[in-house]
């Protein structure tokens, strides 16, 4: 049987933000993607909250999960690439994506749902000492902290302003309440401990609203004795030394309070509007009914940070929602070069605001209601939208677009297997004059002056360090990718500490158009260059070859310039053993590629991966470290294994005391482990008492295989304490002391678990 060709990547299409409406888009691409179009979703968290259901997480109704669209989830069920970073300006000439943190990401398709922020730039203090309510993350960050604090020391008085009088800021004033009045009844103190303020410039609150629900949520305020502050429009807030505020209103008003919540008017980034996009008076990306920016038609806005040309409605979110369908039509319609549709906001749109007590008001046009049916209706609706980002359906195969729908000729993109599917010289002489290679002197031959190979001098008295490592891309995200690996590639030279020098590096590429395989191996060695230029290391050479997917392996030099040097084996009686890293990454990352993983478990993940060994190593040679290796893909057991078999001698393993990743527990009790598990197991016939432990949660992750890990050493017994210190100090939260060596065993060595 022939195989099929694989789709060269001819298109970039970039989605700025995880919004509702790109949640949704996201999810129908991956249902019906368009082949040779690469989807990368640039969002700075990889948990979106869903704002309909965001008072009642406050109210303490519902779980962080409950509330949340997985975006890593989301992404590797659309098959798209997942760059955690904020969008800080758009380069529109070149048409690239100017990032916080990444290089600039090229697009031909863009599309931005980034929501808005409350308006605080024109009130002295705001931004300073108030907390807006969007971005959501960071309001949430507070308001966990505060349920903290008042848990910790329920017994003092509270003072909370919420600056806003719109649906907003009445729900989170009266969700607000109906949480922290919970958390003082459970510890027998007065309600009147907390006090909440609502502050309004307005005769009356939800202006855009009925005079009904308006009324009603002033009475259910006053019921609650919330503090209504109306007509009263705050100019200024100040801080005292005590760490509390003050709020000043044009009427001479001064109101002190500690934390202070800004719902008000929404208001856009000042980078969209600079950046040369057509925008409308308030600074909002201006759209025609398709949704497509009315300056630059290879761009989409949707959501709060869009408005529609010629049109009048407020920023909610259900409006966010409903523009998902048409937004995710139009992006595929202008990739193939079909009529775009129209999108038309509804006149009248269902409002359901939640009182904090499990009922709800409605508003619709004229009409309004209050009844807790009202909030157990908005909980089922709300239920399904989350529901449909948690459980994905299997791709209709039926209605795939083809290549060919894309009338373009791709067979001339395909390289042939005599020459080696190598990449092109223009595309690497273009990416490496991109990219700040560091110039070492001890290279002779290397890429400042390329030849067939690289020549490094070697330095006197001096011992060289080789060592290979090449694996596929276990993450959607090349300039990620390219730094784990560089971090995991780097660590063997580490772990012998040794001092690295020069790497070669090879590279294999998904197929694609010139420019798109230019930008993707840019990406991935920028960075690789950022870790290497932070370790002193210099990029001398490689190879790049065209593939089906995309891969990096590193070959990496360093020097030993004494005696002085880590081994596997001279572990001695009595020494403790240290483990700079937790484990999990193996079964963390099966369990991403089946949708079982949640995205801050895989953000906890790379977070380690993403911490250099160097450090670590140099912290073991200043504690005189008898035997050190790194933990990588034989797992820590199997690698703890060659360290006893060298040093023929006995260890006890501290079970409890191994630190594990975020959900790895979770993911091995569900039964998901890495394809090298199996093989890995056979390091179990070492254990003494293997009947007795094997039962144990963190068992299985002794064989877990580890991308990036940790290193693990044995410590002199009087100086493990003291470099263990050392070590959380310098940034190794999750070091630990795992065990202790035990008598040398001059016949088989053996592990004891406890």
């Amino acid at each position: 049987m022939m195989q099929s060709k694989p789709i060269p990547i001819i298109y970039d299409l970039v989605l700025i933000g995880g919004g509702h409406s790109h949640a949704i888009t996201l999810k129908l691409w991956g249902m019906n993607p368009i082949p040779g179009v690469r989807l990368t979703l640039i969002t700075d968290t990889s948990h979106t909250p869903y704002s309909g259901m965001l008072p009642g997480h406050v109210a303490g109704f519902y779980s962080f999960d409950e509330t949340h669209i997985d975006l890593r989830r989301l992404a590797r069920f659309s098959r798209a690439q997942l760059y955690l970073d904020q969008a800080i300006n758009l380069d529109l000439i070149n048409n690239k994506v100017i990032c916080a943190k990444y290089p600039p990401v090229d697009f031909d398709y863009l599309s931005i749902d980034i929501g808005s922020t409350p308006e605080t730039v024109n009130i002295p203090g705001a931004s300073q000492y108030a907390i807006t309510a969007k971005p959501i993350p960071k309001f949430l960050t507070v308001w966990n902290e505060i349920i903290e604090t008042v848990i910790k020391k329920p017994h003092q008085q509270y003072s909370i302003s919420i600056v806003g009088g719109g649906a907003g800021g009445v729900e989170l004033a009266l969700n607000i309440h109906s949480r922290l009045t919970a958390i003082l009844q459970k510890f027998n103190q007065p309600l009147s401990n907390i006090r909440i303020n609502l502050f309004h410039q307005g005769e009356t609150l939800l202006t855009s609203h009925n005079s009904w629900v308006s009324k009603r949520s002033e009475t259910i305020l006053e019921k609650r004795k919330i503090q209504l502050f109306l007509n009263e429009r705050v100019i200024k807030i100040t801080s005292n030394n005590s760490n509390s505020y003050q709020i000043y209103c044009d009427t001479g008003l001064a109101v002190d309070c500690d934390f202070i919540f800004w719902v008000t008017q929404a208001s856009a980034p000042s980078w969209i509007k600079d950046c040369g996009l057509k925008t409308d008076n308030r600074g909002f990306i201006l759209v025609n009914k398709n949704l497509q920016s009315i300056s630059h038609p290879n761009i989409f806005a949707a959501g709060d940070i869009a408005t529609i040309q010629d049109t009048s409605y407020p920023k909610a979110g259900v409006f966010a929602v409903r523009q998902g369908k048409p937004l995710f039509k139009n992006l595929q319609k202008i990739i193939l070069e079909k009529p775009l549709i129209s999108y038309q906001p509804q006149k009248y749109f269902l409002s359901l605001i939640g009182t904090g007590d499990k009922r709800a008001i409605a508003s619709w046009g004229y009409l309004g209601w209050e009844s807790s049916i009202l909030w157990h209706w908005k909980d089922y609706i709300d239920r399904q939208f989350i529901q449909q980002f948690t459980n994905f359906p299997s791709m209709d195969k039926n209605s795939l677009i083809t290549i060919d729908s894309l009338d373009l000729k791709t067979s001339n993109l395909m390289p042939c297997v005599g020459c080696g599917s190598k990449v092109g010289k223009s595309i690497l002489e273009k990416v490496l004059n991109r990219l700040e290679i560091r110039h070492n002197k001890n290279v002779l031959v290397g890429l400042n002056n390329p030849d067939d190979a690289a020549i490094i001098i070697l330095k006197n008295q001096s011992l060289l360090v080789q060592t290979i490592d090449f694996f596929p891309s276990l993450i959607n995200d090349p300039f990620i990718f390219g730094q784990i690996t560089a971090h995991h590639c780097l660590s063997d030279i580490f772990a012998m500490s040794a001092t690295p020098d020069s790497v070669l590096a090879i590279v294999t590429l998904p197929y694609g158009l010139e420019k798109k395989l230019e930008e993707t191996l840019y990406q991935l060695l920028s960075g690789v260059i950022k870790v290497l230029n932070r370790s002193q290391v210099s990029l001398i050479g490689g190879h790049t070859i065209e593939s089906s997917e995309l891969a990096l392996g590193l070959s990496c030099n360093g020097f030993i310039f004494s005696n002085n040097f880590f081994k596997k084996s001279g572990m001695n009686s009595g020494d403790k053993l240290i483990l700079t890293k937790g484990i999990g990454t193996g079964t963390l990352f099966a369990a991403d590629m089946n949708y079982q993983a949640k995205g801050r478990w895989i953000d906890n993940a790379v977070e380690s991966m993403l911490l250099s060994n160097q450090q670590a190593a140099k912290i073991f040679l200043k504690f005189e470290a008898t035997a050190c290796t790194d933990v990588t893909g034989f797992g820590l057991l199997g690698h703890l294994v060659e360290m006893i078999k060298a040093s023929k001698i006995s260890v006890s393993l501290d079970l409890e005391n191994i630190v594990v990743l975020e959900g790895a527990i979770q993911t091995t009790k569900q039964g998901i482990t890495s394809s090298l598990y199996p093989q890995n197991l056979q390091a179990s016939n070492y254990i003494l008492n293997l009947e007795e432990v094997k039962h144990k949660n963190k068992f299985p992750l002794l064989f877990d295989p580890q991308t990036s890990g940790g290193l693990l050493a044995s410590i002199p017994s009087d100086k493990a304490d003291k470099c263990l210190l050392n070590l959380i100090r310098s940034g190794f939260k999750d070091s630990c002391i795992i065990g202790q060596v035990l008598e040398e065993n001059l016949t088989e060595p053996f592990i004891i678990i406890n």
